[in-house]
């Protein structure tokens, strides 16, 4: 069992720790554990009802009223609010509900509800992205189990994989080279495949070397396939130390080519970048950058 601290609850549920305490007293919405030493804290099943509950509140629905429904009338309303998909916070926050619940059939329909109202690229730049950095934050706490993780991870990528594969049998390459992969011990991919497939729209060949690929590697891809640019994202812990050290040593072995960042480490760390590196921010940031490859090829 997970336990949360309120500044925990704060990051990922987006809710102010003084306005859960002020809920905490006056509604009883959530009741805190407390440790030996009278330290409060807090179960996966009141992150959950925290969550649920802030989907009715962003929805319009008033606490006071919140507070006389029950779990399951709870969790009726956010299903139906899920689906209707007016809101990114109520998107975002229901898959986060259903990943910890473990709730396939929910997490399907909020991904499918969201691309049908706003179309694949928004959807996964707007919800999928804001929420995987909320997962970030509880996979940095170590308060995200393994399963939990793999049982999202791996149906996102379900769906990257088959919008890639239909983007390779009905595009054309017309633009330069780019390399993408992520560092030795970095096996988050979601967002990278995201980019690669923004990438192929592009025309941009593509060589996807995907998690966990070591420098020793990416010299003798670029051997063989000169690379115009490459790409990589930092998601797991780095001290900002260790991240500058590893993109000065990428700049070291490639001192020509440019270098695309992205990922939960850069913005959260803010590092210092060699020349030539440049920090993707979303799809807008992404797209600029490949047109200045372009135009430099």
């Amino acid at each position: 069992m997970a336990r949360y601290s309120i500044k925990d609850l704060e990051k990922i549920s987006g809710i102010k720790a003084h306005t859960i305490r002020m809920w905490e007293r006056r509604y009883g919405l959530i009741e805190p554990e407390r440790t030996p030493t009278n330290i409060r804290y807090y179960s996966d099943c009141d992150l959950k009802r925290l969550l649920n509950i802030s989907i009715l509140n962003h929805h319009g629905i008033k606490i006071s009223h919140i507070a006389g429904l029950s779990d399951t009338e709870i969790r009726s309303r956010v299903l139906d609010l899920s689906l209707d998909g007016r809101t990114n916070n109520v998107q975002i926050e229901s898959l986060m509900v259903s990943m910890l619940e473990l709730d396939e059939k929910k997490f399907l329909n909020t991904l499918s509800a969201s691309v049908i109202k706003f179309g694949f690229e928004s959807t996964v730049e707007n919800i999928l992205f804001p929420f995987l950095e909320k997962v970030g934050v509880l996979w940095q706490a170590g308060t995200i189990s393994p399963a939990e993780e793999h049982f999202m991870s791996n149906l996102i990528r379900q769906k990257l994989f088959v919008a890639i594969d239909h983007e390779m049998q009905n595009s054309s390459v017309s633009g330069p080279r780019i390399i993408m992969f992520l560092p030795e011990g970095e096996l988050h991919e979601i967002g990278l495949l995201f980019y690669n497939l923004l990438a192929r729209k592009e025309g941009l060949d593509v060589i996807y070397l995907g998690p966990s690929v070591p420098v020793s590697d990416l010299l003798q891809v670029h051997h063989v396939r000169p690379a115009d640019a490459f790409m990589t994202s930092f998601i797991s812990a780095y001290t900002t130390e260790g991240l500058e050290d590893l993109m000065k040593l990428y700049r070291e072995k490639f001192p020509e080519i440019p270098f695309l960042v992205s990922g939960y480490q850069i913005k959260e760390l803010n590092p210092s970048l060699p020349d030539g590196f440049t920090v993707i921010p979303g799809v807008k940031g992404f797209k600029d950058a490949i047109k200045l490859v372009k135009f430099s090829e």
